[in-house]
C-alpha cells in the first residue's frame, strides 16, 4: 500500500489521505448520480420530442458528463445531426436543440454545483471558483481535476495543525 512508502510518523497525513480517499469515492458516486440525472432527463426529453434513437443519444449525454464542457461539445453533433435528418431545419429541429441546450446549462450551472456540494462537502460557489481557477491555469486538465483538487486542498486544511497564540503578556512582568 503507498502508507508504506510515507514516513512512519505521519498522522496528518494519513488523517488527509483517509479524508481525500472518502472524497474520490463520493466524487465517483456524484458523478454517477449526474449520469442518470442527465441521461434519464434527456431521455424523458427526446422521447417526447418524437426524436429517434432517444435511449442511445441519452446514453451518449449521460456519460459525456465524464468530461466536463468536453463532452457535451462533442456529443452535441450526433445530436444536431440525428435531429436535422429526422426533423429538417424546422421548428421541431430548433426544438431539440433548445431542450439539449438548456439540459446542458442546467446540469453545469446547478445540478453540479449542488449535487457535488452535498457529496464532497463543499460549498456550490466554492466548485464554481475551483472550476474557473484550476480551469484558468491547467485549461482542460484542470475542468476535469477541479473538484477533486478542491476537495483535497479542503482536506490538507482541515487537518493542518492550528498555531495557537500565545496569550498576551502581563503588564510589568518583562
Amino acid at each position: 500500500s503507498i502508507a508504506r512508502l510515507l514516513p512512519p510518523q505521519r498522522p496528518m497525513m494519513l488523517q488527509i489521505w483517509h479524508e481525500v480517499n472518502l472524497q474520490c469515492a463520493n466524487y465517483v458516486r456524484g458523478k454517477a448520480v449526474e449520469i442518470l440525472i442527465v441521461g434519464g432527463a434527456t431521455y424523458i426529453a427526446f422521447k417526447l420530442l418524437g426524436m429517434p434513437y432517444a435511449a442511445l443519444l441519452s446514453l451518449l449525454v449521460g456519460l459525456s458528463v465524464v468530461i466536463p464542457y468536453i463532452g457535451a461539445a462533442v456529443v452535441t453533433i450526433p445530436v444536431a445531426v440525428i435531429a436535422l435528418f429526422a426533423f429538417g431545419w424546422g421548428s421541431q429541429f430548433i426544438w431539440v436543440m433548445v431542450i439539449y441546450g438548456v439540459i446542458q446549462a442546467l446540469d453545469g450551472n446547478v445540478l453540479v454545483p449542488i449535487l457535488f456540494s452535498e457529496v464532497n462537502n463543499l460549498h456550490p460557489v466554492a466548485i464554481i471558483v475551483a472550476v474557473l481557477f484550476f480551469g484558468g491555469i491547467w485549461g482542460l486538465w484542470g475542468v476535469f481535476f477541479a473538484i477533486p483538487l478542491a476537495t483535497m486542498l479542503k482536506a490538507v486544511f482541515a487537518a493542518w495543525p492550528v498555531k495557537e497564540s500565545a496569550p498576551p503578556a502581563e503588564p510589568g512582568s518583562a
